[in-house]
């Protein structure tokens, strides 16, 4: 076989694998749409019926594709359920973000508002009443029998952040029982915008508007309410004006410029 055979050979097998590759990327954004397909549909079925009540048959008939490909992209309705759950909590908020929110605060007033105005914001969001908040909503009082560990871990970082800020707040360590009490009466409201339909809470509140352009002021009263029932069970005096709401901080640099003016 002589040289120019040798490269005619590799040019058309070169040129082959490049006209394959479009077909795999089109396989794989099509598995893609497949899996988040089945996701939004599932995620509807489980927020109405429950795990426990949904079948993969029905899964997949009202998704329009193959009784199979729950098994192929979750390997069961189990990991379904995981993926679903993981999208409802991306949809409303992530501890991810959370966590980093009140991170980037050094002051407990300022991180506890970091900390409730992203979950006051998702509550008020239209995505609080989709499936992804009623599945929340559901999984919160009654549990179904496949909610895993992985979820469970998802809220106890939440929880340690929230300890945190309440013990810093009350001058307590975060196992003190008085946080775990504190906590609660911080949570209780959300937990109430969460799980109470809300056109009944406007037939029994006319007055209360919740909406996302409510957010910045229910969230400034909860942080205030909040602040001031911490201080009153742990008899420490927080200033709530200390630390203003939404107040623009200038770096550091421009304010030392402005002092050696």
């Amino acid at each position: 076989m002589n040289r120019q055979t040798i490269v005619r050979q590799r040019k058309a097998a070169a040129g082959t694998a490049t006209k394959r590759r479009p077909r795999r990327s089109a396989a794989r954004g099509h598995g893609q749409h497949t899996g988040a397909q089945l996701i939004e549909v599932a995620g509807r079925i489980f927020a109405d019926q429950g795990f426990d009540g949904a079948t993969g048959q029905d899964i997949c008939r009202r998704a329009g594709v193959n009784s199979a490909a729950i098994v192929y992209h979750f390997g069961g309705m189990a990991g379904l359920h995981r993926a679903v759950l993981e999208e409802a909590q991306r949809r409303l908020v992530r501890t991810e973000t959370l966590v980093a929110a009140v991170r980037a605060e050094r002051d407990p007033r300022r991180q506890l508002e970091a900390f409730l105005g992203l979950i006051v914001r998702a509550l008020t969001s239209p995505v609080s009443q989709s499936w992804a908040g009623r599945l929340f909503s559901r999984e919160w009082v009654t549990p179904s029998t496949v909610y895993g560990p992985a979820h469970d871990r998802a809220l106890a970082a939440r929880s340690r952040t929230l300890k945190s800020i309440v013990g810093a707040l009350t001058g307590h360590p975060p196992s003190h029982p008085l946080v775990a009490r504190g906590c609660i009466s911080v949570m209780a409201p959300c937990a109430l915008l969460l799980l109470v339909n809300r056109r009944k809470l406007r037939r029994l509140m006319p007055q209360l508007h919740i909406g996302a352009p409510s957010a910045p002021e229910l969230t400034r009263h909860l942080v205030d309410f909040a602040l001031a029932g911490l201080g009153a069970i742990s008899g420490r005096r927080i200033d709530r004006q200390a630390v203003p709401f939404n107040r623009p901080r200038r770096p550091a640099v421009r304010r030392r410029a402005a002092r050696h003016a």
